[in-house]
């Protein structure tokens, strides 16, 4: 769906055809999805709206719960956080991500599940995250992507002690991103470059290509996210102010952007100006996650800083807040207008199964009729 405002890259289409994985694959430019063509049935594809997960405000048991509840009740995609710590101390959770999407795959069967976002670069060696989803898709074949960022000193200075600056890390991102993608072929690698040493061969590769979310919240990243994924995660202002950045960014690696997948981390409350509030104490720290907290290594300085910084008000004021599904369908809608080709529906209410039951029968019907 975290200096300079575009430090975070992250890692949210139009999907890829099936891979032969026994044949040696031809050359190409690591930084590309070679195989990303027109969308397939039951793929990604344009106008699709998920749900997202939020490891930071409930425990893996809630989330497998309502995960499942949003698949049946039609949502097509779902998207999950993938912390060590909140991003405030009061969101209270963090359970592991890849348990989480294992769990749930078998219990939302008709789903495309990844994350938004996974930090491939310190916490996580760039083979653990290819062998992971990996086997991930290799349980749910081409219903795997991965979203990738630059990391929170929360999570990735809190687990390793390292906090690299900006360039650095988005450095290993790069880097990284072609590390997965080489190890995913099954053919042997042995890559040796600035930031990662690997010689190894994934005995298990996807049986269908995993698409590369790559995350970004700023002008710079924008470009770079451009350059190095499939497809793009992002927030709405920043996709409003800096989309030309992307797509630029994608024209210079060869690639067209109006064939590349965008994903939208859109929040929403149902309910009135009290439900709002409840749940923007929980993520109050947004309007600056990525300007300034994705520095702050201890999530309940992160909400201290957040309380003093962040007004409640304001920040509620961004979101649909309604019980009229015309309001939510609208600025849905106006999301798919300007490009988007993903929303992904994140309510931080603490009844879940309001929010999907709401969206099932008044929302997302309209959308079903229009795809």
């Amino acid at each position: 769906m975290p200096t300079p405002p575009d430090v975070q890259i992250a890692d949210a289409p139009v999907m890829p055809p099936p891979v032969q994985h026994g044949a040696a694959p031809a050359p190409a430019d690591p930084r590309r999805n070679e195989s990303a063509v027109a969308p397939q049935p039951g793929g990604l594809r344009e106008g699709m709206i998920g749900f997202v997960l939020a490891h930071e405000q409930f425990t893996v048991p809630d989330l497998i719960e309502a995960g499942a509840h949003a698949s049946r009740s039609g949502f097509e995609l779902l998207a999950t956080s993938d912390h060590l710590q909140p991003w405030q101390a009061n969101e209270a959770h963090s359970g592991a991500a890849w348990v989480t999407l294992g769990a749930l795959g078998a219990q939302a069967p008709e789903a495309w599940m990844g994350t938004s976002v996974t930090c491939p670069t310190i916490r996580y060696n760039p083979a653990v995250v290819a062998e992971a989803f990996a086997t991930l898709s290799q349980l749910y074949p081409g219903r795997i992507f991965l979203g990738v960022g630059s990391g929170e000193a929360l999570n990735e200075q809190a687990a390793t002690g390292s906090w690299p600056a900006w360039r650095e890390r988005w450095d290993r991102l790069a880097e990284a991103i072609a590390v997965i993608r080489e190890l995913w072929t099954g053919e042997p690698v042995s890559h040796k470059g600035q930031y990662y040493t690997v010689d190894a061969k994934l005995y298990d590769p996807p049986p269908l290509p995993i698409p590369v979310f790559t995350a970004a919240n700023g002008r710079r990243s924008m470009r770079l996210a451009g350059q190095h994924g499939d497809g793009l995660i992002t927030d709405p202002e920043t996709w409003q102010n800096f989309h030309g950045e992307w797509e630029s960014g994608a024209r210079e690696a060869g690639k067209d952007p109006a064939g590349m997948p965008v994903m939208i981390e859109h929040f929403v409350v149902v309910g009135d100006e009290t439900d709002a509030l409840l749940a923007a104490e929980q993520w109050r720290f947004i309007p600056k996650a990525f300007k300034e907290y994705f520095n702050v290594r201890d999530p309940e300085e992160i909400q201290r800083r957040a309380e003093a910084e962040v007004s409640l008000e304001q920040l509620a004021a961004k979101w649909p807040v309604s019980t009229d599904p015309e309001e939510h369908i609208a600025a849905i809608q106006k999301l798919f207008d300007s490009g988007v080709s993903i929303v992904n529906i994140h309510s931080g209410q603490a009844d879940q199964a309001k929010v999907i039951d709401f969206y099932a029968s008044r929302v997302l019907p309209r959308f079903k009729t229009a795809v």
